[in-house]
């Protein structure tokens, strides 16, 4: 007979629960203190900061609850501004309730480990692929999160700014230029936004999510209007990872906040035609690079013609991309060309997120993660040769009212070498 031990802890800073099963062949059981320990290993998660969850309305899907969970949205009631008659019953109005329905899928991996690799290595293994899994469970779920809130319709890009202070509008995301930071102003502005589609306050502010790197780019603009985190009361205590206030917005920093990078060829986003011929799928690159072959064939611009490279092939110290279609244009020695996915000239692009409350939906599944630990000799085993660390979870989430949530594109002095997540 084998035997399974269940317990359950907090983890990650939003307080995800997590279930963890241990499953013991007869005559290896874990002792109390090694439980305590897995515990431990799971809890100690420094980074990142796992934000994106912690805002959205909480939906738990019960055991044998069915795959998918309804969220329910009333809408705004309008102004009553036609005076009553004496003794005469209004019409009275209706409540108009919109129902968005989300499917969690399931997530989940594992480690293996063998006998002798269990023996011989220094570190204990179990607890170490614990901690790397935990890791990857928390920053697997709050990427589902994160790019369910990335899709949003409602965004704004920074505007160029030109020496002078001389702003130009910006309306698509390739557009945006080394000078289009997040600004203060900025900041201020999309909380006016929020205010003005009367969206609620998250404990009398509204919150961002902000990538470090702009951050960076938003304290030094700030200058003392900037609040660190210590400097300002809220009664429900800070968020997990909050570093400051400006323009109403509480900021919380996070790895993982959204990054729009250009596609990669052989490393590179950015390089030079040396010969373009408009009868011909070969376009000759300057520079001498590696062979590739690409499944899905990589989007460029060239001097502002879009094409698409699905190989590339070396010879005599210069590059071949392969283009699904020939050029229409005959382009000059040394035109740009450009991997699309960022900004025209090739940068990345940082997303911050500006929420009110009930923007969007999480659910959370009774039981949460669920750690799984194998000692060795369970299931087809015969030797005791193999045990495995897993994690398996289902979660879904979904925006609920895009009018109370913003995204702001910017890029940042860090935009060269940012890839994206």
């Amino acid at each position: 007979m084998k035997n399974v031990i269940k317990y359950s802890l907090r983890l990650f800073g939003a307080g995800d629960v997590i279930n963890t099963t241990l499953s013991a062949a007869e005559g290896n059981d874990l002792s109390a203190e090694m439980k305590t320990f897995y515990d431990k290993a799971l809890i100690e998660l420094a980074t990142p900061n796992l934000v994106h969850d912690q805002f959205g309305q909480k939906r738990r899907i019960p055991k044998n609850g069915g795959k998918s969970v309804e969220f329910r949205c009333f809408s705004t009631l309008p102004k009553a501004t036609s005076a009553i008659t004496e003794g005469v019953t209004p019409t009275g109005n209706k409540l108009n309730v919109k129902a968005i329905v989300a499917t969690p899928e399931q997530y989940g991996d594992y480690v293996e480990l063998s006998d002798v690799f269990e023996m011989t290595s220094v570190d204990n293994a179990i607890v170490e692929a614990t901690k790397k899994l935990a890791d990857q469970a928390g920053r697997t779920l709050d990427t589902v999160v994160r790019n369910e809130l990335c899709g949003g319709t409602n965004v704004m890009y920074c505007p160029k700014i030109a020496s002078d202070g001389t702003e130009t509008e910006v309306l698509l995301r390739e557009n945006l230029a080394d000078s289009s930071v997040l600004t203060v102003k900025e900041v201020y502005r999309a909380a006016a936004e929020l205010k003005a589609m009367n969206a609620p306050k998250i404990d009398g502010y509204y919150v961002g999510i902000v990538h470090p790197y702009v951050a960076y780019d938003l304290i030094r603009d700030a200058g003392d209007s900037w609040m660190n985190v210590g400097e300002y009361n809220v009664p429900s205590g800070r968020f997990v990872g909050e570093i400051g206030a400006v323009g109403g917005v509480r900021f919380v920093e996070s790895s993982e906040a959204k990054i729009f990078a250009p596609a990669k060829i052989c490393g590179q986003t950015k390089f030079k035609v040396l010969y373009a011929d408009t009868e011909s799928t070969g376009l000759l690159v300057s520079g001498e690079y590696s062979d590739e072959i690409y499944e899905e064939p990589i989007e460029i611009l060239v001097g502002g013609e879009k094409a698409y490279v699905n190989k590339v092939t070396v010879s005599d110290g210069s590059s071949t991309f392969h283009l699904t279609e020939a050029l229409s244009t005959q382009h000059a020695t040394d035109t740009d060309i450009i991997c699309t996915g960022g900004t025209n000239d090739g940068r990345s692009v940082f997303c911050t997120l500006i929420l009110g409350a009930d923007a969007y939906g999480v659910t959370e599944m009774e039981g949460g993660i669920e750690n799984i630990i194998k000692q060795k000799g369970y299931g087809n085993d015969p030797l005791n040769q193999r045990s495995s660390v897993g994690w398996k979870a289902f979660k879904c989430a979904k925006r609920l009212v895009e009018e109370y949530m913003i995204r702001i594109e910017s890029v940042s002095e860090f935009s060269s070498d940012a890839d994206a997540n």
